[in-house]
């Protein structure tokens, strides 16, 4: 085999930092809540003439920092830009069955593609094929929330989302409304997403209630929102033939982020059509290029796509907000948490919404750098608070989610649970 020619460049270093970022209140979904916080884990890929490229992947601690350590002995020496190569090194599909390395790809592929950027002097989006678009617009992704720790913040009654909603909306300029459910009965949720939607005419609208309703319910509450402005039912109930026979039972687009993640899924939904949307997720994909590519093949076949949210920072929203500028097909607003976000990690603060979206960066790279304080600040509070449990609700301590499930949160509860009595968030 010839030698191959690359940029130059030679990775000499990666580390990973986990931090836990504040968020404005509690966080729930149908696998347990956010417990005001969210833990990520920085990595940072380092060359020999001292580039630094950012990733980020989601969870964190010495696990998490572990793996990335783990990585080095396949990375040294490697050139960052031949992240197609590195797909293979780190996650050759065989060898997966054996250590699922998804999101370590997909945060060394974040920052591999800053590195090149930084190293051409070009933005990730030019690498990518060229923006077709300079913003990307979201939707306000509405949770029920618990109340923060200062009492403030819960989303628990049709009222109050309706209020939230209202907020978001002034101070964002959302169009498009998601609503994570799966927590209360629904009956309950049917009625506070119909409150939504009357309450924002003129507006767009999503439910997801993570995969948790058995087809036959999602069929039924399906057939009992058609008469809205729905953009799709995302996840209504779990699997490719349950989504397939749901499919063939309503008008409403359907779309999913747990289903359909791979080449392999997308394919077989191509064959047999079960969703219409995909969600495009840079983490859950492996990176920015896998999606890219899945975009392609959905564009192809007439199926939609949108960017889709994990639970990001401000680096993994750069590498959301590239996607989005390269996607021509992109015909829906994506998902983000970053506005339930106190604070962020990058240098200048929070990236800003303007009339409901973001601008694409367009420094070199993924275009954000790191507030060192801040990473020092939020590392420091995670090794004060360490990790909390994503699939517990702390209000229901004894209880774990099925598919599908029959056991709700009680919507009559108020209040903060007891197990958030160390949380100050």
């Amino acid at each position: 085999m010839t030698a191959l020619t690359g940029s130059g460049m030679r990775i000499a270093d990666v580390r990973a930092t986990t931090v836990t970022v504040p968020l404005e209140a509690p966080l729930r979904h149908s696998n347990g809540a956010h417990w005001g916080r969210f833990v990520r884990t920085i990595v940072e890929v380092e060359t020999t003439d001292g580039l630094v490229g950012l990733g980020e992947m989601g969870g964190g601690g010495q696990s998490a920092e572990a793996a990335v350590a783990a990585l080095r002995p396949y990375l040294l020496g490697h050139d960052p830009a031949r992240t197609e190569a590195l797909r293979f090194m780190l996650a050759n599909p065989t060898a997966s069955l054996y250590n699922n390395r998804t999101q370590l790809v997909a945060a060394i592929e974040f920052a591999c593609l800053d590195l090149l950027g930084k190293h051409t002097g070009l933005p990730v989006h030019a690498l990518l094929g060229g923006e077709v678009r300079d913003e990307v617009e979201f939707a306000s992704y509405l949770f029920f929330r618990y109340p923060s720790a200062d009492g403030t913040g819960e989303v628990r009654t049709p009222d109050q989302l309706v209020a939230e909603a209202a907020r978001l909306k002034s101070e964002h300029g959302f169009r498009v409304h998601k609503l994570k459910g799966g927590v209360f009965d629904p009956e309950v949720e049917l009625e506070a997403y119909r409150a939504l939607a009357a309450s924002l005419p003129g507006d767009r609208f999503r439910y997801d209630p993570n995969g948790i309703l058995s087809v036959e319910e999602a069929i039924r509450f399906a057939h009992r929102i058609e008469d809205l402005d729905n953009d799709y039912a995302e996840d209504f109930c779990y699997g490719l033939n349950g989504m397939r026979r749901l499919r063939e039972n309503t008008r409403i687009p359907l779309a999913t982020n747990t289903v359909v993640v791979n080449v392999e899924q997308l394919a077989a939904n191509v064959l047999q059509p079960a969703v219409d949307v995909i969600l495009l997720d840079t983490t859950f994909w492996g990176g920015i290029r896998p999606c890219v590519r899945a975009a392609g093949v959905a564009e192809a076949f007439q199926l939609g796509v949108a960017v889709h949210s994990s639970g990001e920072l401000g680096i993994q929203l750069a590498s959301m907000l590239h996607l989005g500028a390269v996607v021509p097909n992109l015909a829906f607003a994506a998902d983000a948490h970053y506005h339930h976000l106190r604070d962020d990690v990058i240098a200048g603060g929070k990236l800003a919404y303007r009339d409901g979206r973001i601008a694409v960066p367009d420094g070199p790279g993924l275009g954000v750098e790191l507030d060192r304080d801040k990473v020092a600040e939020y590392a420091e509070l995670y090794r004060e608070l360490g990790p909390y449990p994503y699939d517990r609700d702390p209000g229901r301590p004894d209880w774990y989610p099925l598919l599908p499930s029959t056991q709700f949160a009680d919507p009559h509860v108020a209040g903060r649970p007891a197990a958030l009595a160390r949380e100050p968030f």
